[in-house]
């Protein structure tokens, strides 16, 4: 049984800048300036450096953020639903999966900003936006829903700041100082606790339906149009599954990376990576009903668009990138994932690693295949103005947002313990008391 001055021992020790980790994130922030440097191309030369078109306006940058939105959903389906069910096993890994939300949902609104010729503009949003618009929808959403994981990490950080600032070796003393002032004057007293899992309830229960509301309504930039494979009413739910599915394979990720970095083996254990298994194959059952609901419907009525958007996709120019994503990132991971030799760290995280890269092509071919089969006949053009190939300018932009994502993550778990000691500590003493 962990005593309390382990705990804090434990699950302080990652709480500094080693020369390792200044050496990780210099490597990160370098590579994420080099990316930069095309963002400024852009941003000199116009969108005339990617190849988006008047017939394929939405890319590469549309696609990642579809994916960012939907990997932040996990915050939620974690700490609020799974939390206040009462399954306490999510404990020690309920910050990571709100570090991973805030990191995603943080860039994602950077995101769609690299999609914009004049990113200046985009204050006309807010000045002159219409309710009508989807798109004035979308970033309410998202700022919003930043707002919630940011404070709903904040509260329950709240008893571990004052530990950090009193308990950790090695910090300057503004650090700590500032540590304290955010602590809020916290004293470990019982009404404090209690203040602290009501207000926390609170939160949980608000972001539930801002975190559905997020990515719903990102399906709503889709299904609002008329085109064909975008225009269906279950693009809400869709993406909602696909996205607990793509949110869960990353917090494996970080689990792994923060169990073998900061040495926390007796914090997650075996039975965290099984039972995050056990979670993935249900949401990805949920997910491929979906994904065969996606195809089956418009292939039974065969109406002349959807005959050829389906066609493309099954066995047309996307076919092999299709089939790859459907069993190679979805199908057969979670089927492996049924044998619980399979929900092991190692094993577990390859596959998630696999299940991440699938889920981020799974939006590219979301958003591309459909703008290639157009309604009427495209005449008089030039045939590569039906066809899009990423220039190495949307490459770069697209790895600098991930990258960016990787540096938020390192510097949360550098500036504040990822797993929860607080309540670590009370499930330690509620264990003594048994």
């Amino acid at each position: 049984m962990h005593t309390t001055k382990s705990i804090e021992t434990d699950l302080l020790g990652h709480v500094n800048w080693s020369r390792g980790s200044k050496i990780w994130l210099s490597f990160l922030i370098a590579i994420f300036l080099a990316c930069l440097y095309f963002y400024f191309l852009q941003l000199r030369d116009g969108l005339g450096v990617t190849d988006l078109s008047d017939y394929i306006s939405w890319g590469l940058y549309i696609s990642n953020f579809v994916f960012f939105v939907a990997t932040s959903l996990v915050g939620m389906l974690i700490s609020a639903v799974l939390g206040m069910v009462g399954q306490d096993w999510i404990k020690p890994i309920s910050r990571i999966a709100e570090i991973v939300a805030v990191a995603f949902a943080m860039v994602a609104g950077l995101v769609i900003i690299t999609d914009m010729g004049r990113p200046d503009r985009l204050l006309n949003v807010f000045f002159h936006g219409r309710l009508q618009s989807p798109i004035v929808w979308d970033i309410t959403v998202v700022i919003t829903y930043v707002f919630m994981s940011l404070l709903l990490l904040y509260i329950a950080l709240i008893p571990d700041l004052n530990v950090t600032s009193e308990k950790a070796t090695g910090l300057p003393k503004l650090q700590r100082k500032i540590y304290k002032a955010l602590s809020l004057g916290w004293a470990n007293k019982p009404e404090q606790y209690r203040l602290l899992k009501k207000y926390l309830r609170i939160v949980l229960v608000l972001i539930i339906p801002v975190a559905l509301a997020i990515h719903t309504v990102t399906s709503w930039l889709f299904a609002m149009t008329l085109r064909t494979g975008w225009d269906s009413a279950i693009m809400g739910p869709y993406f909602v599954a696909g996205a607990f599915v793509a949110g869960c394979a990353a917090v494996i990720l970080v689990m792994y990376f923060f169990r073998q970095q900061f040495h926390l083996q007796k914090y997650i254990t075996l039975k965290h990576f099984d039972l995050m298994g056990r979670l993935f194959v249900l949401v990805s059952l949920v997910y491929v009903y979906f994904n065969i609901n996606e195809i089956l419907v418009p292939a039974y009525k065969f109406k002349v668009a959807e005959k050829a958007h389906v066609e493309a996709i099954l066995t047309g120019h996307e076919s092999l990138l299709y089939w790859l994503v459907q069993f190679g990132g979805l199908v057969l991971p979670f089927g492996l994932m049924l044998f619980k030799k399979v929900r092991r760290p190692i094993p577990l995280t390859i596959l998630s690693g696999i299940v991440l890269v699938g889920a981020w092509f799974k939006r590219y071919l979301i958003v591309i295949p459909t703008q290639q089969d157009p309604y009427l006949p495209v005449q008089n053009v030039p045939e590569q103005w039906l066809h899009y190939h990423p220039t190495l300018a949307e490459i770069a932009i697209t790895i600098a947002s991930f990258v960016l994502v990787v540096i938020i993550i390192t510097v949360l778990s550098k500036l504040f313990p990822v797993i929860p000691i607080w309540e670590i500590k009370e499930e330690s003493q509620a264990h003594e008391k048994q």
